[in-house]
């Protein structure tokens, strides 16, 4: 369990920059989750603080050491890879024990220790099968074993769930939160999937075009994004600027943006007391455990999202209210 620091980071490929001075501190034994919209950085962050990409400028430290040029084999971190990386000519075994194998670990100490790290995934007993034989969640983790098996301090994951089905995406997202929290790790998850970040991590750093737009909780990112990238990124967003703000009473108008999430806007009956409309509804998606109602109000296109509502047919007139404080403010950028 190591903290780590990036100061200043500067990078990019052939000359061209992608990573715009990052500074980010994670101490020792959170999860974060690096995300944003494709082309963002994020990847090319998480390749920085493995060693497969040299900063231009900036430093990375781990636990107070700078890594900033060291190679991915000296910086004691275990990697997640988005396809597995794992090599069909060895047995799961011979997978799992390579970064044992690499550091020297004789044979008999090797074994014990990767019947460890197959019984901490919940594969004990299949060192012997070929990977060809496994299934995608099977082989993911397989990758996993292989990373926690030296005991890292850190542990890299990049998309480490994006080839799976939904279902085992799922498990397996509950799984890495437990085996990080577990092993004692320091963790850096790259995803693109912003309910699993909302679901694993202590802490999102979302990037917006090589510059970090906001770091904090999951919880104070969706509910108080810093930004309009960030409130429509992480799920859905009503966004109001002031012309859109003319449904609204005088007392609640702000300058610039306010964000107001679809699962905020209530419908049916208000206290008398809390903004409420006549919206006429344009059109409905059902989801199964939600509906989604887009709306019209007074030519301002709202969103509302609710569990257990039957859907409204378009035309029809719905009555939507929400609580002053769900109304956000947020920076237009």
């Amino acid at each position: 369990m190591i903290p780590v620091e990036v100061h200043g980071v500067v990078a990019g490929y052939q000359g061209t920059p992608v990573l715009h001075g990052i500074d980010l501190d994670i101490p020792a034994g959170e999860l974060v989750c690096l995300l944003g919209p494709s082309g963002c950085g994020k990847t090319t962050l998480l390749r920085c603080l493995a060693g497969f990409l040299a900063p231009s400028a900036g430093t990375i430290r781990f636990n107070g050491r700078d890594v900033t040029r060291l190679p991915p084999e000296q910086r004691g971190i275990g990697m997640v890879f988005q396809h597995y990386c794992l090599w069909p000519h060895r047995d799961v075994a011979g997978n799992v024990g390579f970064p044992l194998e690499v550091r020297g670990v004789a044979a008999r100490d090797r074994a014990p220790r990767i019947a460890a790290a197959l019984e901490r995934v919940a594969l004990p007993g299949l060192g012997a099968r070929r990977v060809a034989e496994l299934s995608g969640g099977q082989q993911q983790r397989v990758a996993i074993a292989r990373a926690l098996v030296a005991e890292p301090g850190l542990l890299l994951l990049d998309e480490p769930l994006s080839n799976l089905d939904a279902r085992l995406r799922l498990e397996l997202r509950d799984e890495i939160r437990r085996l990080v929290r577990e092993a004692g790790l320091t963790a850096i998850c790259v995803t693109h999937d912003q309910a699993e970040a909302l679901a694993i991590a202590d802490r999102l750093a979302v990037l917006d075009q090589g510059r970090l737009a906001q770091v904090g909780t999951p919880a104070d990112c969706y509910e108080r994004p810093a930004s309009r990238t960030v409130a429509r990124f992480l799920g859905d967003a009503n966004l109001l600027d002031g012309a859109a703000q003319r449904i609204l009473p005088e007392s609640l108008r702000r300058p610039g943006l306010l964000c107001l999430r679809p699962e905020r806007l209530r419908c049916g009956d208000a206290p008398a007391d809390r903004p409420h409309w006549t919206a006429t509804v344009r059109g409905t998606v059902y989801e199964g455990a939600t509906t989604v109602v887009d709306l019209d109000i007074e030519g301002v296109s709202l969103r509302l999202r609710a569990a257990a509502l039957r859907p409204p047919a378009p035309g029809a007139a719905l009555t939507v209210w929400c609580e002053p404080g769900d109304m956000v403010p947020v920076e237009d950028r």
